[in-house]
């Protein structure tokens, strides 16, 4: 494997994923031990070449001989092809250049919101696209409602099964009741919070997916589907309350966040 020498990858240090994808390009030899820093901590022979809002949104490359800076899924492409050759006719590959351009500008414009961490000071943030936005908020909602869906079928014993569009509508309805609710209270928190909160509810459902499957082939008693449903979402609640301070909401989204799962819970009991 080919070490790129004389690049330096400008990397997001408020950004968990950042910092484990640029390390492991180190840490593997595709990048020299010199080879990242921190766009918030960019070295003065670099400023001058880089656009400091786009290496925010994308992640920077920069050759240090010529001057040239890639940005987003070219410079990752860069780097690999230059450790791996036999992917180069692939990142040359029309389509998939589309659509993973595309594919990483959805996780780039999210990141804040799929691993959140404290803004440190004034730093440099990616510029909010509500484009991907809105998407990544479609894309947790149906696949969250799938998996929930699913899931209903292992908790009869407990919760009347319901139609098969219960879950989407539950789902999608915590959205427009949070969403009401920080209108009025913090509004310009609106997307960011709603981001975390789908995130929240997307990583609750994949801890579910796998029971989905276990009990396909292993015989539960029907107590212990409600009482791992139950740990999950009290897994998910401490960790609302973990985003909302980062967000410095204090406590009433958590509280309505609550409310609103018990309100349904009651109306699914009674009808």
């Amino acid at each position: 494997m080919k070490t790129l020498k004389n690049h330096v990858i400008l990397f997001d240090n408020e950004c968990p994923m950042c910092y484990a994808y640029t390390k492991a390009f180190v840490k593997t030899g595709m990048l020299a031990q010199d080879g990242r820093e921190a766009y918030q901590e960019m070295p003065q022979n670099i400023c001058p070449l880089v656009d400091r809002q786009r290496a925010a949104n994308e992640i920077a490359l920069v050759n240090t001989e010529t001057g040239e800076v890639t940005y987003g899924i070219q410079s990752l492409f860069k780097i690999i092809a230059y450790a791996m050759p036999f992917f180069k006719p692939l990142f040359l590959f029309s389509p998939f250049v589309y659509l993973m351009r595309k594919f990483y500008a959805f996780i780039s414009y999210n990141r804040k919101v799929i691993i959140p961490v404290a803004v440190k000071g004034n730093s440099l943030q990616p510029t909010f696209k509500l484009y991907y936005r809105i998407i990544f908020l479609l894309l947790t909602w149906l696949i969250t409602a799938y998996i929930l869906t699913d899931y209903a079928h292992l908790l009869t014993g407990f919760v009347p099964l319901g139609s098969k569009y219960r879950e989407y509508l539950i789902c999608g309805g915590q959205l427009f009741f949070q969403g009401a609710i920080i209108s009025f209270y913090r509004k310009e928190k609106l997307w960011d919070y709603l981001g975390n909160m789908m995130t929240i509810s997307f990583a609750g459902s994949l801890l579910l997916l796998p029971i989905i499957i276990l009990a396909k082939y292993i015989s539960f008693l029907p107590l212990f589907f409600l009482l791992y449903f139950l740990m999950v979402a009290g897994l998910m609640f401490l960790e609302h309350i973990r985003r909302s301070k980062l967000l410095k909401l204090g406590w009433l989204m958590s509280i309505t966040w609550a409310l609103y799962r018990l309100i349904v819970l009651g109306l699914i009991l009674i009808l």
